[in-house]
């Protein structure tokens, strides 16, 4: 697995565990952002590579910063 590979897996993992965390269903929060259900799912899955300004959507939805998505250092 090459490293943009680990960085969308990464990102999706994360940005499942924040909607998990705040009890949001997958269709719902999909609906907030104005994406297909299973763009997201996909994301979250790590097989595909959100813009910045999708994960910015997702974030502002979530009621995070873009920061708290993309900061992965501590979450390994």
């Amino acid at each position: 697995m090459d490293d943009k590979e680990q960085l969308q897996l990464a990102i999706g993992k994360r940005v499942k565990s924040l909607r998990e965390e705040r009890d949001i269903p997958q269709q719902d929060l999909a609906a907030k952002c104005n994406i297909e259900k299973s763009n997201l799912s996909r994301l979250e899955a790590g097989g595909t590579n959100p813009t910045l300004y999708t994960l910015k959507r997702i974030a502002d939805n979530l009621g995070i910063s873009l920061c708290d998505i993309v900061n992965l250092e501590d979450k390994k």
